[in-house]
């Protein structure tokens, strides 16, 4: 059988749509670089890949890519989406957040296909605790108690547009859950 087949047939049965070359190296077992870098290159000029930036690719088309699976995967290690982005899409602040907001163990802000992104450092303590993290499509988010928390954690003088619609309960639960100060900048349910 050929060996491209194998490759992709291996991508497809792993359910994963974007890795980075130093992923594809370990799946494909290409130890030497050059032959990687020939390997991918000839890849995405036959269309069988997708490059998104130096070092990260896709087996789908960029255009169907979504935008919050590639900040988390240029993270490239332990991230969720919260703060500003989670609270957004449910409507406790009005204004859309001019980037993407992720939180991971780095403090960085980047762009990728003119999307941009803030990733918001959080200590590992607090991290890799999984209160209010929820897994939706392969992405992990926060729970909108989780963002209004992860918020307060990084600006206690958050402003919410709607804060009749946090339950403030929760929110001081995931809080001392996380050992974070307890901060309330609303009423509650």
């Amino acid at each position: 059988m050929n060996v491209t087949y194998n490759r992709f047939a291996y991508l497809a049965r792993m359910g994963e749509i974007v890795f980075h070359a130093a992923d594809l190296a370990n799946l494909w077992d290409i130890r030497n670089p050059n032959t990687l870098y020939t390997t991918l290159k000839r890849y995405v000029q036959s269309g069988l890949l997708f490059r998104i930036r130096k070092g990260m690719y896709s087996i789908i088309s960029l255009e169907k890519l979504d935008p919050i699976l590639i900040g988390i995967k240029t993270i490239h290690s332990y991230a969720y989406i919260s703060t500003e982005t989670v609270l957004f899409t449910k409507g406790i602040i009005n204004q859309r957040p001019g980037s993407i907001t992720i939180v991971s163990a780095h403090s960085i802000k980047f762009e990728v296909l003119f999307n941009n992104y803030i990733s918001r450092q959080l200590n590992d303590r607090f991290l890799f605790n999984p209160a209010g993290i929820i897994k939706e499509s392969k992405i992990l988010t926060a729970s909108v108690e989780r963002a209004v928390a992860d918020l307060l954690y990084f600006n206690p003088k958050t402003y919410f547009d709607s804060p009749e619609q946090i339950d403030w309960y929760k929110v001081t639960e995931i809080q001392k859950c996380l050992g974070y100060k307890e901060l309330r900048r609303g009423r509650s349910k």
